[in-house]
Order: C-alpha cells, then sequence, then structure tokens
C-alpha cells in the first residue's frame, strides 16, 4: 500500500487499465454462463467503458498538467480569467470521459445531443493529446539543438511558452475539430471501383455489388442517417448489397426503429451482412439476425449462398453460371468465447468450387490476410473495421495495424481485397484525413 501510493498519477492509471481487463478476461471465462444475457450484456459494456477511462486518464493528466498546472505559477494564476480556464478543461475532459458510458444509458431512435456533445470532446481530446506530445517532443528537441550550440534558453522564453501552450492547442484542436465534424457531417461520397474477377460468367459481367460497412447505429448514429444511406443505395440500383460488420454499437431492441429502414432497400439478388467485432460488443447477435431477416437482410453466418444473374439460392443449383457469396462471422468471437460464433473459413466456403468466381465477405483485413493463406483461390474479398484511421492521428496506428488499410488491393493475379473505410463513424462524430463512403463495385469478367 505505501509503495502504490508513491506511485505517479499516470503510474495509477495504467495499473487501473490493467486491473480492469483483467476482470473483463475473468468474468467472460467464469461469470458469463452463469449471469443472465441482460446482466452480462450490461457488465460487459461497463467494464469496456470502464478500461477506456482508465486509459484516458494518463492522457487527462497529461492536458492538465500542460494547459493547467504549469501555469499555477504564473503571475495570470489568480485572475478570474484563470479560473474560468481551470473550469473549461474540467468540463472538456469530464464530457470527453463520459462518451463511452452514453452507449450504457443514451441510445436510442437517434442520437441524444449530450452524446454527440461527449463524443466530439473525445474527439478534440485525441487531437489535444497528440498535440500537445508534438510540442513537446519540438520543445525537447529545440532544447537539444540549443544545448549543442552553447545557447541558453532564457527564462523569459519559458514563461512565454507555459503561457503559448494551452493557447496554441485551443486554437489548433478548436480548428481540426470543426474541419473534422463538417467533413462527418457530409454525406459519404459514393466511389466507383471495377473489379475484374476471373471465372466470372458472361452472363454477370457487370454485376453491380454495393458495399457498406461500419454504420455503427448507437450513441451518435440514428434513424436519420440509416434513411440516408438507404436512398443514397437504392438511387445506385444494385444487384447484390452486402453490409461487412459493424453495423450497431446496442441491442436489437434498442435499435430496432433506428435499424428498420434497411428493410426499404432495393437490391434484385438480395442484401447480404457478416457480423463485425461490435456486433459481439453487443452480446445480442442472435436478436440482430432475427432482427435483420425480418427486413430481408440476410446474415452469412459462416455460410454462402449461389448467385446466378436472375436469382440467389443456398446450396447447389442446376445452373452453371453463378458465383458464390460467402460469409464469415468476425475474428473476435473467438477471442470472446462467443458460443457458436467464430470464423470458420470450411464451413463458409462448402460447396464453393474453384471453377467458380469466389467473393468472401470478413469484416477485418486481418481476417482477410487469414482467409487467403488458407485459400488463395478467393477471388475477392470485402472487409471494413478501419474506417480509414478516420481521424487523424489514428489513421497512422490503423495503418500499421492492419495487413490492408483502405481501398483496392490487388494481393495476387487473380486475387483482390477491398477495404471500405466505412460508411458512417464510430462515436466520434468526425473524420480527419479520411471520408466515409457507399461503394459501387463492378464485377468485370477477367480475360
Amino acid at each position: 500500500m505505501v509503495i502504490f501510493r508513491q506511485l505517479s498519477l499516470g503510474v495509477k492509471a495504467a495499473l487501473a487499465a490493467g486491473t480492469v481487463f483483467v476482470s473483463m478476461v475473468v468474468s467472460r471465462s467464469y461469470l458469463a454462463e452463469n449471469l443472465e444475457l441482460s446482466a452480462w450484456r450490461w457488465l460487459f459494456r461497463l467494464q469496456l467503458a470502464l478500461f477506456a477511462n482508465s486509459l484516458m486518464l494518463v492522457g487527462s493528466l497529461y492536458i492538465w498538467r500542460s494547459a493547467v498546472s504549469n501555469l499555477n505559477h504564473s503571475p495570470a494564476a489568480e485572475s478570474a480569467c484563470f479560473q474560468l480556464w481551470k473550469m473549461a478543461v474540467v468540463t472538456f475532459l469530464a464530457l470527453a470521459h463520459s462518451s463511452f458510458f452514453t452507449m450504457l444509458f443514451l441510445v436510442a431512435e437517434e442520437p441524444y445531443l449530450f452524446s454527440l456533445a461527449a463524443y466530439s470532446c473525445l474527439g478534440a481530446y485525441i487531437i489535444m493529446v497528440f498535440f500537445f506530445c508534438t510540442l513537446s517532443g519540438m520543445e525537447q528537441a529545440y532544447q537539444l539543438l540549443a544545448w549543442r550550440s552553447g545557447r541558453v534558453v532564457g527564462s523569459l522564453d519559458k514563461t512565454r511558452k507555459l503561457a503559448l501552450r494551452p493557447a496554441l492547442a485551443v486554437v489548433v484542436t478548436a480548428v481540426l475539430s470543426i474541419a473534422g465534424l463538417l467533413n462527418a457531417a457530409q454525406p459519404p461520397a459514393v466511389k466507383t471501383v471495377e473489379v475484374p474477377l476471373h471465372q466470372l460468367p458472361p452472363s454477370m459481367d457487370g454485376l453491380k455489388v454495393v458495399l457498406l460497412s461500419d454504420i455503427h447505429l448507437g450513441p451518435t448514429v440514428g434513424r436519420t442517417k440509416m434513411e440516408m444511406f438507404v436512398r443514397m443505395v437504392n438511387m445506385l440500383e444494385p444487384d447484390v448489397t452486402v453490409i461487412v460488420g459493424d453495423l450497431c454499437d446496442s441491442e436489437a431492441s434498442i435499435l430496432r426503429t433506428a435499424v428498420a429502414p434497411l428493410g426499404q432497400l432495393h437490391s434484385r439478388l438480395g442484401t447480404y451482412f457478416v457480423t463485425g467485432n461490435h456486433e459481439y460488443y453487443t452480446s445480442d447477435v442472435s436478436n440482430w439476425f432475427t432482427l435483420l431477416e425480418s427486413l430481408n437482410v440476410r446474415p452469412l453466418h459462416n455460410e454462402n449462398v449461389k448467385i446466378s444473374a436472375t436469382r440467389a439460392q443456398r446450396g447447389s443449383t442446376e445452373d452453371d453460371d453463378w458465383i458464390c457469396l460467402a460469409g464469415v462471422d468476425d475474428i473476435e468471437a473467438d477471442i470472446l468465447h462467443y458460443s457458436g460464433h467464430g470464423m470458420d473459413l470450411v464451413k463458409a466456403l462448402g460447396g464453393c468450387s474453384p471453377d467458380h468466381a469466389t467473393i468472401l465477405l470478413a469484416h477485418q483485413p486481418l481476417a482477410a490476410k487469414r482467409a487467403l493463406q488458407a485459400r488463395p483461390d478467393i477471388n475477392l474479398i470485402l472487409s471494413g473495421h478501419t474506417h480509414a484511421g478516420q481521424i487523424f492521428p489514428l489513421n497512422v496506428a490503423a495503418y500499421l495495424l492492419n495487413p490492408f488499410f483502405a481501398g483496392l488491393y490487388q494481393v495476387a493475379q487473380t486475387t483482390f481485397v477491398y477495404v471500405s473505410p466505412g460508411t458512417a463513424y464510430y462515436g466520434i462524430p468526425m473524420r480527419l484525413g479520411s471520408r466515409a463512403e457507399i461503394t459501387e463495385l463492378i464485377l468485370r469478367r477477367a480475360p
């Protein structure tokens, strides 16, 4: 206990995050089967919110030290303006920390204003932490260069820097946050991509597949946006529409009216869905499958359908002019030990012949990589998950952590992977360095 008291607040916050993470693992292993499903869902989300907030405490302490504590000994520390500044920083950090808890209490057909404000502050928080870290690194480099050249940095320079840092941080964060908010508020861009497919039947040359991903119905995305997405898709007159995961961030019963516009999608050969990691975070996948089926959206739960120029069906078909559209569960179902779910490529591709074109729906690019390692004969894999980073500087992390980041990749002569940057956004209603997208894929018969 004495040693714990001597630790810095940052280290304590890191230890708290580690403790919550261990509790998540333990509860998943030992409590999941003993608790009612509703109680388990609430506990799991509470643990996720506490884990995120524990990690955020490290950044919040850094912001407080950079924006407030370093100014406590300045002449302006006793002024009324400085007291108002401290209150503003506290309010900003409190809103950012509250964002993850809106998943528990503030999810409805349309977003609550508080949720939008809280997640906007979370986006600004990420930008500000990055700015302060970058500025600190630049200052350290400047001081090193000054020391090597024999120049002494005067105390006046230090005083000015302490005052300028928070002012500069506010200006930069505000400008980038407003730019991100305006970008995310726009309708998604419609991007048309032609993909050559070997073994594509002549009768299906020009087949139009519309790709949606990462809509994230929840605290900041509601029915109005879903209606807009459906209108935009219907204007494209797709043959097939696919949704490659992360459709929702809460239970089906709560978001039933928000997702209802999906029932108005008009796809000549059907609309298909595979799970993303966030579906498993809701712990309500079965109810989501039932709801989606009632909206004429067919979940592909490690299974496939044979699509011809005129129809789609499960199982074998007498017509030889068809392609195989398969879907796998998200790989995180295995990590979470979600009963009855998990990526099963063998089952998903059962009945798909190498003599016919195969399209695989797999939420995460990592799943796409694993699928190609096991079955390099797959012609096209459609994924999402990365959001193309959504906001800077998360773009850099998303690029480094995923084998495919965004857009079309030709992995081999006859194999392509397309990663959608997402149709909406997750939580934070911002996009900085990325753009939401509805993808229109035109399949062409390769020579």
